[in-house]
């Protein structure tokens, strides 16, 4: 089995992820390119700088015209919204794979907690109180088939049973069935109006030469595995299953092995300084001329801010274990208690995350507010500061900011260079 360095095995992560080597080209083309490789841009109501998905996009491409991004979603429909990871953008081209998660949604074998015992309870749960408010149901999509796409308040609440939740969507009637009915593949979004999500019939939302082949469960477990796979770069059987389409991996063990008998993935190991990463790690095979590239010293990095949920961080115990970068999000911290800000972006330089920049952009006077800098030990260099200054300029001119006000916490010793 090969062995490779912790820094290889980074290296070759943040390249899978568009975040080394040339930048993404900030076309639609472009836009789509990133989001195959990644396989997925997880969607969040947050908005602090902007919308999360927006600036996943744009640590991968660099400054962009959000309507690029439109332009694919709702005109072209070579991306659609949809569940991966979790609620996200993916592409279109990988709709078989939807459409078997959707049926089994449908069919009762799992949901939130992905095709295990719990999933299935949970799915069961889901097709009882469908079945119960099946007048609801039949109600909105008669209305979605005559009248078009359609917000959610435009829908009546004829439900004769609550949905029970411990969380916010307690109660949620008309909200719970369009997201069921989007889960079991009969309504899709269709657009988005005002930031409210506007839905109509899945048949009416794809385009026509969105690919539908039938494929068997292995053969798509096998596929998702592999779009896993590429995304992390080098993972073990654990991060591929938590990665793409989160816990719906059926019988991964014997798809992985199955890949690595047709010679499609290829297992390492991995050394860090004197001990090495518990497990089997693997590589696609695809990836191995790249690995050799990187392991030969042939490496471009390069700097920029990462939102909170971007692809390179969302597993934590990931991120902990390939960065040694302790994250989490401080946004339901009371303001007294946080330690790095609401919205805190970690910074990748080079192959390493070296900082957390806490923006908040003002809109109305196009003003981006650095409300704190926090550099982690061992990165107080002024090459570094010099580095995400200029990380924090890109995001200006993507947000089109006419100035950067440094009026937060920041260390003494990078002050200078950030506003240099």
């Amino acid at each position: 089995m090969r062995t490779i360095s912790a820094t290889t095995a980074r290296r070759l992560a943040i390249t899978r992820q568009r975040l080394a080597g040339e930048t993404g080209k900030a076309t639609p083309d472009g836009i789509l390119e990133v989001t195959r490789d990644l396989g997925f841009l997880q969607l969040d109501p947050t908005s602090v700088a902007a919308p999360s998905h927006q600036l996943v996009v744009f640590s991968r491409v660099g400054p962009y015209e959000p309507k690029h991004l439109e332009t694919l979603l709702w005109d072209e429909r070579r991306l659609f919204e949809s569940w991966a990871h979790a609620a996200s953008i993916v592409v279109t081209e990988h709709y078989p794979i939807y459409r078997w998660i959707m049926h089994r949604v449908a069919t009762g074998k799992g949901f939130w907690h992905g095709f295990t015992t719990s999933g299935e309870r949970q799915s069961q749960r889901v097709l009882a109180w469908m079945k119960a408010n099946d007048s609801l149901r039949r109600s909105m999509l008669r209305q979605i088939r005559k009248r078009g796409p359609l917000p959610s308040r435009a829908f009546e609440d004829q439900s004769t049973g609550a949905w029970q939740s411990s969380g916010w969507n307690n109660g949620r009637n008309v909200g719970m069935m369009l997201f069921y009915l989007q889960m079991m593949g009969q309504v899709m979004v269709a657009g988005r109006s005002g930031g409210q999500k506007l839905w109509d019939l899945s048949e009416r939302c794809l385009p026509p030469w969105t690919p539908k082949p039938r494929l068997g469960e292995p053969a798509i477990v096998r596929w998702a595995a592999e779009i896993s796979l590429r995304a992390l770069g080098v993972a073990p059987s654990t991060d591929i299953r938590d990665h793409f389409i989160r816990w719906k991996y059926v019988n991964l063990p014997a798809a992985l092995g199955s890949l690595e008998k047709q010679g499609r993935i290829v297992p390492v190991s991995i050394r860090d300084r004197d001990e090495s990463w518990p497990g089997t790690w693997y590589v696609h095979a695809e990836d191995l001329a790249l690995l050799d590239r990187i392991d030969a010293g042939g490496w471009n990095p390069r700097t920029t801010l990462l939102s909170p949920f971007d692809n390179l961080i969302i597993d934590r115990r990931r991120t902990r274990r390939m960065f040694g970068f302790d994250y989490s999000m401080e946004i339901y911290v009371p303001a007294a208690k946080r330690r790095y800000g609401y919205y805190a972006m970690p910074v990748l330089h080079e192959d390493r995350l070296v900082a957390r920049v806490d923006p908040a952009f003002n809109r109305e006077a196009k003003r981006l507010s650095i409300q704190a800098v926090s550099v982690e030990p061992g990165s107080e260099d002024i090459a570094v500061a010099r580095a995400t200054g200029e990380a924090i300029a890109s995001l200006g001119t993507f947000l089109g900011a006419s100035a950067i006000d440094y009026d937060g916490r920041v260390p003494s010793r990078w002050r200078r260079s950030l506003t240099a």
